[in-house]
C-alpha cells in the first residue's frame, strides 16, 4: 500500500466493495435460505464472478472489486480461495440467518500485506455490521479506532470497537450504521468461536444487536495476494440443551413465547448485572426460571430481576440486580403481553430463532410480543 489507512479510509473503499456484494446481497441473499443439510453432497464448485447462494447446506458470499480471485466451494462447510492482484475481496461460507451458535473452524490463512480472517454478519433492527477477527496480515483492522473493552474466551483476549459508517453503503441500501468489533490479541487460524460470548460482552458495553441476516467465516484480501483454505462447521449451542422438552423445577416458572415456542432465557447461566435475555429452546434449567413477586418483578436465580435498561422502543432487556424501581416491575396482562411499569412497553422479539434477543417495544399484542407463564 502507498499509504496506511485508518478505519474510516480503509472500510470506506470495504464499504464500496461490500454494497457491490451488497449489490448481490440485495438481489441475491435475499432469495437465499437457511439450509440444515443436504440429501446428497453437491460436487466441488469453483466461483470466480460476484455472487452469493448455498453450497453443501451452507450459505456462501464471494466478492471482488478487481483482480483475481478463484474460490472452490467444497465438502460441507469447506472452500478455498487464492487472489493476486485486487483492491479489495471478501468470500466465505456459514449461514443465512446467523445466530448466537459456537462456530468451529479450521485451515490454512496464507496473506502476503493486508488481509483478514474473521466471522463476519449482519443484523437488522438495529442494522449492524460485525466481525471477530481471528487473524490478520500486516494491518490490525482496528487501528485508529476507539477501544471500548475486552473479552477473554477461547484462549485468548479479544479487544472491543466500535465504529460508525455514515451514508455508506450496507444490505439494506445506504444508510448509517455501527460495526462492532472483537479483534483476537493472540492471532490464530483454526478453533472455536464461542459467538454468544461476544455477543454479551458487546451487549453489556451497550452494543445490542437485531435480527440476524447472514453470517460467514469470512477471508479478505485488500491489495494484496495470498490465500486460504477453510472448513467451518457448526458446534454445539451455548448453555443446556435438550433433546426431549423438560418438565421445569420448582420455585419458578418457564416465560415461553407464543411465536416461537422458546423461553426467555439467561446466556450462559450468567449472574452478571447487565447480562441481555435471549429467546432460547426451553430446557427448564434454573437460568429459564423466573419468579413473579409480589412487588411485580420477575426474579431469577432468587436474586436477580428482569429490568428494561431503558423507556425507549427498542431498549434492552436484562437481568441486573433487584432495586425496587419501576423499570424492573411487570405486568403480566391477560392478552399475553408483559408490559413494563416504568415505559407501558411490552416485551418484544424481532425474531424466533436461539439467541434472539429480548427488548421492550410499543404494545401491539401480536404472536412477537405474546408469552405465557408455565
Amino acid at each position: 500500500m502507498n499509504d496506511t489507512p485508518g478505519p474510516s479510509t480503509r472500510r470506506k473503499r470495504y464499504r464500496g466493495r461490500l454494497i457491490l456484494g451488497g449489490a448481490c446481497a440485495i438481489a441475491l441473499v435475499a432469495t437465499s435460505v437457511a439450509l440444515t443439510g443436504t440429501a446428497n453432497a453437491e460436487a466441488d464448485r469453483t466461483v470466480t464472478s460476484n455472487t452469493t447462494g448455498t453450497h453443501n447446506g451452507y450459505f456462501f458470499s464471494y466478492w471482488k472489486d478487481s483482480g483475481n480471485v478463484s474460490m472452490t466451494l467444497g465438502a460441507g462447510g469447506s472452500y478455498r480461495v487464492q487472489w493476486s492482484g485486487i483492491n479489495n475481496t471478501v468470500v466465505g461460507k456459514g449461514w443465512k440467518p446467523g445466530s448466537s451458535h459456537t462456530v468451529n473452524y479450521s485451515g490454512t490463512f496464507n496473506v502476503n500485506g493486508n488481509g483478514y480472517l474473521a466471522l463476519y454478519g449482519w443484523t437488522t433492527n438495529p442494522l449492524i455490521e460485525y466481525y471477530v477477527v481471528e487473524n490478520f496480515g500486516n494491518y490490525n483492522p482496528s487501528t485508529g479506532a476507539q477501544r471500548l473493552g475486552s473479552v477473554t474466551t477461547d484462549g485468548s483476549t479479544y479487544d472491543i470497537y466500535r465504529t460508525q459508517r455514515v451514508n455508506q453503503p450496507s444490505i439494506i441500501g445506504t444508510a448509517t450504521f455501527y460495526q462492532y468489533w472483537s479483534v483476537r490479541q493472540s492471532k490464530r487460524t483454526g478453533g472455536t468461536i464461542t459467538t454468544a460470548n461476544h455477543f454479551n460482552a458487546w451487549a453489556r458495553l451497550g452494543l445490542n444487536l437485531g435480527t440476524h441476516d447472514y453470517q460467514i467465516l469470512a477471508t479478505e484480501g485488500y491489495q494484496s495476494s495470498g490465500s486460504s483454505s477453510i472448513t467451518v462447521s457448526e458446534g454445539p449451542v451455548v448453555g443446556p440443551t435438550s433433546s426431549t422438552p423438560s418438565v421445569p423445577s420448582s420455585g419458578g416458572k418457564r416465560i415461553v413465547g407464543a411465536q416461537s415456542g422458546r423461553c426467555i432465557d439467561v446466556p450462559n447461566v450468567s449472574h452478571t448485572s447487565g447480562t441481555r435475555v435471549q429467546l432460547y429452546d426451553c430446557h427448564g434449567q434454573s437460568n429459564q426460571l423466573w419468579t413473579q413477586t409480589a412487588s411485580r418483578q420477575l426474579t431469577v436465580y432468587g436474586n436477580m430481576c428482569l429490568d428494561a435498561a431503558g423507556s425507549g422502543n427498542g431498549s434492552a432487556v436484562q437481568i441486573a440486580n433487584c432495586n425496587g424501581q419501576a423499570n424492573q416491575q411487570w405486568n403480566v396482562n391477560s392478552n399475553g403481553t408483559i408490559s413494563n411499569g416504568q415505559s407501558g412497553r411490552c416485551l418484544d422479539v424481532w425474531g424466533t430463532a436461539n439467541g434472539q434477543q429480548v427488548q421492550i417495544y410499543d404494545c401491539h399484542g401480536q404472536a412477537n410480543q405474546r408469552f405465557s407463564l408455565n
